[in-house]
C-alpha cells in the first residue's frame, strides 16, 4: 500500500530536536524555516510549529495571516488563553508523547503499560496528515475530536506541572525518581490539579489518571525535572488559585500554591 506512506509536505518552523525529527519523517519535500524567518505564503499544507512556547509570538508575526488556520502547534502546556488572545480559536494541536534525547536521534514513542497503543494525539484540520507523518516515522498518533483532545491536553499539562514541581522539591530528582520515591507526593498533587481542571473546564476525566501518568513517567524516567515555562504550565493552575482567592473562595490547589511558594516560584 504505497499510498499509506504518502506524507503531506509541510512547512516546519524550528530546527530543534522536534522540528528535525518531523522533517526526518517526511518525504524530503518539506520546507524547514528557522525561528524568525518568514513562513511562505504559497507553500500549501500544514505549518508545523516546533519551537519553544516563548517563541510563538514571533512565529505568528512571521506567518501571513491568511495561513494562520494552517498552523499546527506541537508545544507542551496550556495554549488556549494565548490562542484566544490571538483570535486563533480552535487551533490545530499535537500532543507529542514521544521523547528525543538529542538532536538527530530517533524519537522514543511514549507507549506505556497502561496505554500500549501510545498516547500521542492530534486535533484539527491537519490532524490526519500529522498522524500519517508520525506513523511513517514509526510513531503512534491518534486523531481526536475537540473534547477528547482537550481532556488529553489537560492530562499532559497535569503530568508536566505535577512531576516537575515535585521533582524541583527534591534537587537532582529525575522524572523516574519522582515516580518511584515520591509517588504519594506526586499523586496527591495530580489529584488536586485534576479536580481544579475538571471544575474549571466542566469535564470529567477518565478514572486512573495517576496510574496513566506514572506509567508514562517510567518511559521517560531519565528526564530531569525543573519548574520551567511557568506561564504555560503551572501558571495556569496558579491563575485558578489567584482567581478563587480574589473572589473570596478557597484555593482549589492549596498544595500546588504552597510548594510554588516554598520554591519561591511565586
Amino acid at each position: 500500500m504505497a499510498a499509506a506512506t504518502k506524507v503531506v509536505p509541510a512547512v516546519i518552523v524550528g530546527g530543534g530536536r522536534v522540528g528535525k525529527a518531523m522533517q526526518e519523517m517526511g518525504n524530503g519535500d518539506d520546507l524547514l524555516v528557522k525561528r524568525g524567518d518568514s513562513v511562505p505564503l504559497d507553500f500549501a499544507g500544514p505549518i508545523l510549529v516546533c519551537t519553544r512556547n516563548d517563541d510563538l509570538e514571533a512565529v505568528l508575526e512571521s506567518t501571513p495571516k491568511s495561513r494562520w488556520d494552517d498552523l499546527v502547534f506541537v508545544q507542551n502546556g496550556m495554549l488556549e488563553p494565548w490562542f484566544h488572545s490571538k483570535g486563533l480559536g480552535d487551533a490545530d494541536q499535537v500532543l507529542a508523547y514521544f521523547a528525543i534525547a538529542k538532536l538527530g536521534e530517533p524519537p522514543i514513542d511514549g507507549k506505556t503499560d497502561t496505554n500500549p497503543e501510545g498516547l500521542t494525539a492530534a486535533f484539527g484540520k491537519w490532524a490526519s496528515a500529522v498522524a500519517a507523518r508520525l506513523h511513517a516515522g514509526g510513531l503512534s498518533c491518534k486523531v481526536l475530536d475537540k473534547d477528547a483532545f482537550q481532556k488529553q491536553m489537560l492530562e499532559k499539562l497535569i503530568w508536566i506541572s505535577a512531576f516537575m514541581l515535585v521533582g524541583a522539591r527534591h534537587p537532582g530528582a529525575t522524572v523516574g525518581v519522582v515516580e518511584k520515591d515520591f509517588r504519594s507526593e506526586v499523586c496527591n498533587l495530580i489529584t488536586e490539579l485534576a479536580a481544579a481542571a475538571a471544575a474549571e473546564k466542566a469535564i470529567v476525566f477518565e478514572d486512573g489518571m495517576d496510574d496513566r501518568l506514572c506509567a508514562y513517567s517510567r518511559t521517560v524516567a531519565h528526564f530531569p525535572t525543573a519548574v520551567k515555562e511557568f506561564k504555560w504550565r503551572n501558571g495556569w493552575f496558579y491563575s485558578l488559585s489567584e482567581k478563587a482567592i480574589a473572589e473570596g473562595k478557597p484555593d482549589p490547589c492549596p498544595l500546588h500554591t504552597t510548594w510554588l511558594k516554598e520554591l519561591k516560584v511565586v
